[in-house]
Formats: structure tokens, C-alpha cells, sequence
């Protein structure tokens, strides 16, 4: 699980978690994603096709913003759920 702790534990940059999902609120085909930590302690999740490399995806992928699928790729407490970078 994520915590706060653990991402002040990480360096800017740096992926937290990936994989690939069939998850029909992101995209009707299976996309690649990506967790990745900010520079202030925040993170996000980008995401795009599963054929698209990772560094595609982490400097020209969607963002996801929905609550739901955030927590359902990275479970976290609610501390690091709240520095998570809309």
C-alpha cells in the first residue's frame, strides 16, 4: 500500500507502480499505465494503448483522474491519496 511515508522515500521521477488493464472507465481496449511520483512528495497515473512504450506514456499519456481507478490500480491510504496530482 502506499503511504506518504513512502513517497518521501522516493526520488522525483521515479515509478511507483505499472501494469497492464482492461478497464472499460479508462479505454475499451487494454491500456499500459503508470504510477510516478512528482517533485513534491505527489504522484500521478498516466496511461495510454498497451503498445505504446513506457516513456510514451509517462511524457505524452493521459492522466487519470478518476477516484475509483486511482485507488484500484495503486492502493494507498489516504494521506498519499490526497498528494495524488490531478
Amino acid at each position: 500500500m502506499l503511504t506518504l511515508q513512502k513517497l518521501k522515500d522516493m526520488s522525483n521521477g521515479q515509478i511507483i507502480a505499472q501494469g497492464v488493464t482492461l478497464n472499460r472507465r479508462l479505454h475499451s481496449e487494454p491500456v499500459k499505465w503508470i504510477a510516478i511520483r512528482g517533485g513534491i512528495y505527489d504522484w500521478s497515473i498516466y496511461y495510454h494503448l498497451a503498445e505504446k512504450s513506457d516513456f510514451f506514456i509517462k511524457t505524452q499519456g493521459d492522466k487519470c483522474t478518476t477516484y475509483k481507478v486511482i485507488k484500484e490500480l495503486v492502493p494507498c491510504d489516504d494521506e498519499a491519496f490526497g498528494m495524488y496530482r490531478f
